[in-house]
């Protein structure tokens, strides 16, 4: 008997490719290995970064425009999926930006205008999402629904450097929790991955993000690479799988178990 794979038939829209280091790329990758046809989206200047890097997947179609600060580009990316699909099985929100005054200089120096900006892309933008595309997540036949999967740092914390960020990432669960609660009427699950600190672009960015590197694989009892995503990907694939069609509202930790060290 050939086993079927985890997402056969599943429709999937990922944000936040921007190279094939990214954990949505990889995401993206497994996804299509388990059978998902996906979909990709990017934004602004980064647009470009999104298309190029999307012909490594294969034949993934158009690459749909989607600022989330633009209720416009919601809706016409809205519309592009329904035509394109009709439905969605799961969507996978990688998304996530703070000005630099917001990073590594405390939490006294950034303007609120910059903090807003933090929340409303990293935040905020999980609701306007789920919320946009909900008809077409509730339509979705999949056994136990649709999912939502959004890339997460544990927010339980105070870390070094991370200051505004970590306050939206704090933000960015408990919105998980009143989503979950708000769609699951509808079928359509709401989970977030905590993952370790990944050798990404957007993590290098981060000033002085070595001092996770350094210290990470310390504390966690599993040990962590910080350069192996491939236990986020795995389980961003088992989440929007059937496999946990039970689960829904919580937060997923796959950081080697340094979340739960003293």
């Amino acid at each position: 008997m050939t086993a079927v794979a985890l997402l056969t038939d599943h429709r999937i829209l990922v944000t936040g490719v921007l190279t094939d280091d990214s954990l949505a790329f990889g995401i993206a990758q497994r996804a299509i290995s388990e059978g998902a046809e996906v979909i990709l989206t990017g934004a602004g200047r980064s647009l470009s970064l999104t298309r190029r890097v999307a012909r490594k997947l294969g034949d993934v179609g158009d690459v749909i425009p989607l600022d989330v600060t633009s209720p416009e580009e919601i809706s016409a990316a809205v519309e592009a999926v329904a035509a394109r699909t009709g439905c969605l099985d799961g969507l996978v929100h990688a998304i996530g930006f703070a000005p630099p005054s917001a990073l590594g200089h405390g939490m006294f120096q950034s303007p609120f205008e910059d903090v807003a900006t933090a929340f409303h892309i990293s935040t905020y933008s999980l609701a306007a999402l789920v919320g946009a595309f909900q008809p077409l997540l509730a339509a979705s036949t999949a056994v136990g629904g649709a999912s939502v999967v959004g890339l997460d740092f544990d927010a339980t914390r105070a870390y070094p450097i991370y200051d505004w960020m970590g306050v939206a990432k704090a933000g960015l669960e408990s919105l998980n929790r009143y989503i979950a609660r708000e769609v699951g009427a509808q079928h359509i699950r709401c989970n977030l991955i905590a993952a370790g600190p990944i050798r990404t672009m957007a993590a290098r960015s981060i000033p002085g993000f070595s001092e996770f590197e350094d210290t990470w694989s310390n504390r966690a009892p599993l040990g962590w690479d910080v350069r192996d995503a491939g236990a986020v990907h795995d389980t961003a694939i088992c989440l929007l799988s059937p496999l946990m069609r039970g689960t829904t509202g919580s937060i997923v930790y796959v950081d080697g178990g340094a979340h739960a060290m003293g």
